[in-house]
């Protein structure tokens, strides 16, 4: 495959595992920032290669080919997110760029070297789980922080908002992957939430709670 193609087959991995139906051309033209009709050239060429369902007008889904090549595309670029985090010292809002590049390697006896030099690691450091070596995925339970209740508490696990601005924001807050996070309050007019963090309050907007990821403790 092409380095397109694979971003191409990326992008609906994501697409169709966050909206759990097939996608529009429209989407995936939105998210891969082209033309709907250089969407449609290329699904017919992913179409050939047996790696998507695509019929024009209807939406587009991934064939099992295509589900595990995309999954084994995931797992480079979140292994590379470890190995730059851990293992090189940058931040987690500076991986994703970087990954975005190394994901395209084709060895598959370095990817697997990789894995296991990292120690089989389960989940990237944005909290998202890294697919091992036959597509498998292990997945925990977890729910939005804005979706919580008065003094519940959770411990967070994991971004939907992976942009280098929402993660220099958590930063700049004390909210990092394994931070105890414990459910105060929410305003009915706002619905802004008070939390405290460690021990340490702070009032967040409901746009940060709904990008949070906790898992009840």
């Amino acid at each position: 495959m092409t380095f397109s193609e694979e971003n191409y087959l990326k992008s609906i991995y994501h697409l169709t595992a966050a909206l759990e139906t097939e996608v529009s051309t429209n989407a995936i033209a939105e998210i891969m920032e082209t033309k709907a009709s250089s969407v449609t050239d290329m699904l017919k060429k992913l179409a050939d290669k047996d790696l998507v369902n695509y019929k024009k007008y209807q939406g587009v889904s991934l064939t099992e080919n295509g589900k595990l090549a995309a999954k084994m595309i995931v797992r480079k670029h979140r292994l590379w997110e470890v190995f730059l985090v851990e293992k090189l010292n940058f931040s987690w809002d500076e991986v994703h760029d970087i990954a975005e590049q190394l994901e395209h390697i084709k060895s598959e006896q370095l990817i697997n070297r990789l894995d296991d030099f990292l120690g089989n690691p389960t989940e990237d450091p944005h909290g998202d789980p890294i697919p091992d070596a036959n597509g498998r995925i292990i997945k925990i339970e977890k729910q939005l922080l804005s979706e919580l209740s008065e003094n519940q508490t959770g411990v967070c696990v994991g971004v939907k908002d992976t942009s280098s601005e929402f993660l220099k924001y958590l930063d700049k807050q004390g909210i990092a992957l394994g931070s105890k996070i414990e459910f105060l309050s929410k305003e009915s007019f706002d619905l802004s939430v008070k939390i405290k963090v460690d021990g340490k309050e702070l009032s967040i907007s409901n746009k940060i709670a709904s990008n949070l990821f906790v898992k009840l403790v």
